[in-house]
């Protein structure tokens, strides 16, 4: 299965994808009506605006240093996951969103970084909470609020997941518990982005660890490649590798360059051609 993930509503419709992602809130807090053609897509606690509005949302650490998108290692700006009104406002997006449409596809959701958040209300929430661990407590905070976003969609829950397979280290970073989360979510996507694809050993470790990350789990592997101004043979290539890992390959941001590769797929596989043969550098 191919789709694309997109910001322009006319893209939803073209017949060379199998879906298709729209983004009705980004990290920057842009938000767009959602859409009965696609998938509505929203990012949960990634928003710049947001943060930018009021620096209190933001989560912070130890320190009191906050997560946002002009300090190292930060692309964008994390509101605390605790933070209860904004919490209650995106899930006011997602009962508009499965208005529209049954799916949903929740972005940048969790903690933004081991050691986060260490804000007022989520050190007293711990001490209240009768974990010994904070981090089985920031698991269950993610989890909780899953959980809440699931019994509003009725059709299939996709969840994107930060790109690190590693046993452990996605409850570490963020909070997300992949066995708690399974009985909750139909698809764990995993976005693996290059601009160029030139080698793809790497793309191939990262896609087979997350098959073997979700083995025995009731939940299917999607992966994400980003599209824009990327080679079309490159692409290709790519694509190859991830397929051969996952249940669905997505492409990011350029439906042009997307059905181009999604074309010549299809068109190699009628003619008996294969990319990306084993030994190929």
């Amino acid at each position: 299965m191919y789709g694309v993930v997109t910001r322009n509503a006319e893209e939803l419709e073209w017949s060379t994808f199998d879906t298709g992602f729209y983004e009705v809130k980004d990290v920057t807090g842009r938000a767009a009506a959602p859409l009965s053609t696609g998938v509505n897509m929203v990012s949960t606690f990634g928003d710049n605006a947001a943060v930018g509005d009021d620096t209190d949302m933001a989560a912070v650490d130890a320190e009191g240093r906050p997560a946002t998108r002009d300090r190292p290692y930060f692309d964008w700006s994390y509101v605390c996951p605790t933070h209860d009104r904004y919490r209650e406002g995106v899930l006011e997006i997602v009962e508009d969103c499965v208005a529209e449409s049954p799916d949903l596809r929740l972005d940048d959701v969790g903690f933004p970084r081991d050691g986060y958040c260490r804000c007022e209300r989520c050190d007293r929430r711990f001490a209240e909470s009768g974990f010994g661990d904070r981090k089985d407590w920031r698991a269950s905070v993610v989890t909780d609020f899953v959980t809440a976003v699931r019994e509003r969609v009725p059709g299939d829950l996709y969840l994107t997941c930060y790109p690190d397979p590693y046993p452990g280290h996605l409850r570490a970073r963020s909070g997300l518990d992949i066995e708690a989360l399974a009985p909750h979510v139909e698809e764990f996507v995993a976005p693996i982005y290059d601009t160029a694809y030139g080698t793809t050993y790497w793309l191939e470790t990262i896609a087979n660890g997350f098959e073997s990350r979700l083995a025995g789990l009731d939940a299917r592997l999607g992966v994400e490649l980003y599209a824009v101004e990327v080679d079309v043979d490159a692409l290709v290539d790519a694509t190859t590798v991830a397929e051969a890992y996952a249940d669905a390959v997505y492409f990011g941001y350029d439906a042009s360059n997307t059905a181009a590769a999604i074309r010549r797929l299809r068109a190699d596989r009628r003619d008996g051609v294969t990319h990306g043969d084993e030994g190929s550098e």
